[in-house]
């Protein structure tokens, strides 16, 4: 054996850096000998693709991030360098508009101006944080979603709260380019967009940051988040040099002006659309649940994340549906002792079920796993269906919830089983309230 380990060109070992280099090591006149294996790239910092990679790429990449991470970032960053056009126009927008250029305009004047905007951006900031309750601990459960009726981070639709942020700095800008031509309300104007802006921040944010936990595979969300940094502020900086080019183009042109403004917004919007639709989340929210659910119950088939990810709504849905509450107080499922009675009967798992005031409301145990959160939410979504059938309407509600254990007990243990689906935590909208209740037995 040491023999051959003196011979020349013996391969003895082979090892690669992430994806990128592979080397060998090759025993050669006693000694061994480490080579770069030239058919599998260049090494790491002789070449400029690899500078590239290891300055704004994620260290590990690919293996190291979520299969969408590639197709979301290039849509992501279409859509920024596009705002970052939009909002060079917005900015000179404001900046004609508080004086510059006006030899009657004072510096004291234009100061005032642009401290109200930002003050009443960043008090609407600090509200609609505590309005919405968008706390660290609810951006770590990683679904972005903004609805008129639906307040939470929490939410189902992660990828509704995206649109809704860019829509609205969209019209922020709009509201800036316009604001020069009303005078008399130029400063209402501006403080409003700078209201809307502060939302957009929030609502931006947070999804961000959901975003960056679903793309991390090796709890690399740091990594992750500074190489996004570090993305965004190579778009913004070539931006800028566009805009260099554009701003003595537009000035003085309000046609020009508005034209390329509703051109980049198009863009912005379609980028942004692209985006969201690349994403591909493996954790179960209300709406990818029901989906799976729904296909299963049809066909005992289990939908894989792509599946579910692509018929998932992107935006809002106006049909009436069965409102579900879960993690309520028992008096939101039960109201009597003979409620309660009906609610234990033949049900041993750390969860009540009930049907109240037209909704399903779920109370949940301090010992419930997070599979028992999914199983619940699959009967509480059954019986929304049965609530919603015409023909159901001659059960009673308790009925319907006993058959909805029965039917769980016997379907759901494929969902533990679903191939590419992250069952060991959930994006469910669960309130805070757990309650332990006395049996027979305790």
């Amino acid at each position: 054996l040491v023999e051959i380990f003196k011979d020349r060109g013996v391969v003895l070992a082979t090892e690669r850096y992430g994806s990128a280099e592979y080397w060998k090591y090759l025993a050669k006149d006693g000694a061994i000998q480490r080579r770069r294996d030239g058919s599998e790239g260049a090494p790491k910092g002789n070449s400029v693709i690899g500078v590239f990679k290891s300055v704004f790429l994620p260290q590990g990449y690919p293996e190291s991030v979520s299969d969408d991470y590639l197709q979301y970032q290039f849509w992501d960053t279409v859509q920024a360098f596009s705002s970052s056009l939009s909002g060079t126009l917005a900015t000179q927008a404001s900046l004609k508009g508080v004086g510059v250029g006006n030899q009657e305009a004072t510096v004291a004047a234009a100061t005032v101006t642009w401290l109200l905007r930002d003050g009443t951006g960043m008090l609407g900031r600090i509200l609609f944080a505590w309005q919405k309750g968008y706390a660290s601990s609810n951006v770590e459960d990683v679904s972005i979603t903004i609805k008129t009726t639906v307040s939470r981070v929490t939410n189902p639709f992660l990828l509704l709260t995206r649109l809704f942020a860019d829509v609205l700095n969209d019209i922020a800008m709009f509201m800036e380019i316009l604001a020069p031509y009303f005078p008399a309300c130029f400063t209402l104007i501006v403080c409003s967009a700078g209201v809307f802006k502060s939302i957009v921040g929030v609502a931006g944010g947070a999804t961000r940051a959901a975003l960056t936990v679903h793309q991390a595979r090796r709890d690399n969300m740091a990594d992750i988040s500074a190489k996004d940094g570090s993305q965004e502020t190579l778009v913004n900086l070539a931006g800028l040099l566009v805009s260099l080019i554009l701003i003595p183009l537009v000035t003085d042109n309000p046609i020009l002006t508005l034209s390329l403004f509703f051109l980049f917004t198009i863009l912005h919007l379609f980028a942004n659309y692209k985006a969201v639709r690349s994403v591909v989340m493996e954790t179960f929210n209300e709406a990818r649940l029901s989906i799976v659910l729904h296909q299963y119950l049809s066909d005992k088939r289990i939908l894989t994340p792509f599946e579910a990810n692509q018929r998932e709504p992107v935006f809002l849905e106006f049909r009436k549906i069965v409102p579900i509450r879960l993690g309520v107080r028992l008096q939101d499922v039960v109201q009597s002792p003979e409620e309660l009675h009906l609610a234990l009967k033949e049900n041993n798992r750390p969860y009540l079920l009930g049907i109240q005031n037209g909704s399903v409301c779920v109370c949940l145990g301090p010992e419930a796993t997070v599979q028992d959160e999914i199983k619940v939410m699959c009967q509480a979504l059954w019986l929304r269906s049965m609530l919603s059938c015409p023909t159901s309407q001659q059960q009673s509600h308790w009925e319907m919830v006993h058959e909805s254990h029965k039917l769980m007990d016997m379907v759901f243990s494929p969902f533990l089983k679903a191939a590419g689906w992250d069952i060991k935590r959930t994006l469910l909208d669960w309130d805070e309230w757990r309650v332990e209740w006395k049996t027979k037995s305790n």
